[in-house]
């Protein structure tokens, strides 16, 4: 049976370029990165292309993305944050796409791989982080202060505040990636012990195969939006101070 964790390995591809002590080799991780965003692209400008009060079929499915995400926004982070809808949206489909690319045989997950998820991740924690004090300046440091808390319990409470707020990069990144890890590691369990086991004895693991696939799809779905969501949570924290 061949090695699960084999298909996480990253690897140059084509020959290699390195300024000063900086790689810019091309990787299969780097190729499908760029793929999906090549595919999302396509996808916008395609539905987009021809725009009629009679939509087609990508127009339509560009309208509920958009209505989608929109929803999400006002939901979760309020009218305050609908400037950053170009920015969650483009999140939410370039990790969604990613999710699902890695899903075709002999295809690369993206989302697998810790740095990508923590950069992800980093992204969004400093980003809330700079909007936080940019529009509440000192005062965005209340956030760690509970209302209607006894004086006594404060310096407690302040610590754990600060933890959580620190740990929160680490939360939104393992979770994508331990979810990804795991999913396509039973994917090749079960795929290699459909092989071992042949025609005969295969039809088990091949039928848990296909019920891990449908799973591992909702899945990739449910990953990219728990992980905009949190986003617009944390946005929201940053942008209304609500606590």
């Amino acid at each position: 049976m061949a090695n699960p964790m084999q298909q996480f390995e990253v690897y140059k591809i084509g020959p290699s370029l390195q300024i000063g002590n900086i790689d810019l080799s091309l990787t299969n991780s780097s190729i499908f990165m760029f793929t999906s965003a090549a595919f999302i692209l396509v996808f916008f400008f395609l539905g987009t292309k021809n725009v009629s009060t009679i939509p087609g079929k990508l127009q339509i499915l560009n309208e509920l993305v958009f209505n989608f995400i929109a929803k999400m926004i006002d939901e979760t982070a309020g009218y305050k944050a609908k400037n950053y809808f170009p920015f969650i949206l483009t999140l939410f489909l370039f990790i969604l796409t990613m999710n699902m690319i890695g899903l075709f045989p002999y295809a690369f997950t993206v989302t697998s791989q810790i740095i990508v998820t923590l950069s992800f991740a980093l992204i969004i924690f400093i980003g809330v982080t700079v909007i936080g004090f940019a529009k509440h300046g000192v005062s965005f440091l209340k956030i760690f202060l509970p209302s209607g808390i006894p004086i006594f319990l404060l310096p407690l409470l302040v610590v754990i505040e600060v933890i959580s707020y620190l740990s929160r990069p680490v939360s939104l990144s393992v979770r994508l990636f331990a979810n990804m890890l795991a999913g396509h590691t039973m994917l090749k369990v079960f795929g290699g012990f459909v092989v071992s086991l042949g025609i005969i004895g295969g039809w088990l693991p091949f039928s848990f195969s296909v019920l891990l696939t449908a799973l591992e799809i909702l899945v990739a779905f449910l990953q990219a939006y728990v992980f905009a969501v949190l986003s617009c949570i944390y946005l929201n924290d940053a942008l209304n101070m609500h606590h």
